[in-house]
């Protein structure tokens, strides 16, 4: 069950432990959205498009539909499960650019829900 707080709609700065969760694509070309953000202000790196970078990580999301999507949430998953120091604030990945609904991209983050240090958008819980 999911009981803690929210990522926030804008996410302006990190604690230390903190980690910026956002959709990429698999060249790393974060021009738009929560990616430019994610390279703007978190230490993104450009060219990298998968995982962790700076206080980020990158989930591809550009690469075809919802299936090529999915292994990479799974991995980021296993990735924060493993680590519990820090604290990932998912944004509403694929949802923006990537052109996706919340309805197709939240169930991917079912296996989240029981994971203390994922903190997931209101509507992608709601929609779980």
């Amino acid at each position: 069950m999911y009981d803690r707080e929210f990522t926030p709609d804008f996410i302006k700065e990190l604690k230390d432990n903190e980690i910026f969760v956002f959709g990429s694509n698999l060249k790393g070309m974060h021009a738009g959205g929560a990616a430019r953000v994610a390279v703007n202000k978190f230490g993104a790196v450009w060219g990298q498009g998968v995982g962790l970078q700076g206080q980020c990580y990158a989930i591809p999301t550009m690469q075809g539909g919802v299936e090529t999507i999915k292994p990479y949430v799974d991995e980021f998953i296993a990735y924060a499960s493993q680590h519990p120091e820090f604290k990932f604030f998912v944004t509403r990945i694929a949802c923006g650019i990537a052109g996706f609904a919340v309805e197709e991209i939240a169930p991917l983050f079912a296996a989240a829900i029981d994971v203390e240090n994922i903190i997931l958008p209101k509507d992608f819980v709601e929609n779980i």
